[in-house]
């Protein structure tokens, strides 16, 4: 096994706690804020997953799942942070 095998192995178990950290956050919450971030993570974790696939594997095509990935989660990101801005402006105008 070469340095880079190690080093990718290494990745994986670091983005595999990483995923584990952010579904803790993602259960306990305790904010709507919280949950959208842990989300997030989760989502550049896998990102990551996909790029350290296509190095173990030496196969391009993760990297188009990564990019993919990339993409649904940023949309999903902005998504998320709007309706919660809409939401938090409705609530102060039920306050007044």
């Amino acid at each position: 096994m070469t340095f880079l095998d190690y080093a990718v192995l290494l990745g994986f178990a670091l983005v595999i706690l990483g995923v584990a950290l952010a579904s803790i956050r993602l259960i306990k919450g305790p904010t709507l804020a919280d949950r959208i971030v842990a989300l997030d993570m989760m989502t550049v974790q896998l990102v990551a997953f996909a790029g350290l696939s296509a190095l173990q594997s030496r196969n391009a095509a993760f990297l188009d799942v990564a990019v993919v990935l990339a993409l649904v989660g940023f949309l999903a990101t902005v998504c998320l942070a709007r309706y919660l801005e809409r939401r938090n402006a409705i609530n102060r105008e039920d306050r007044e």
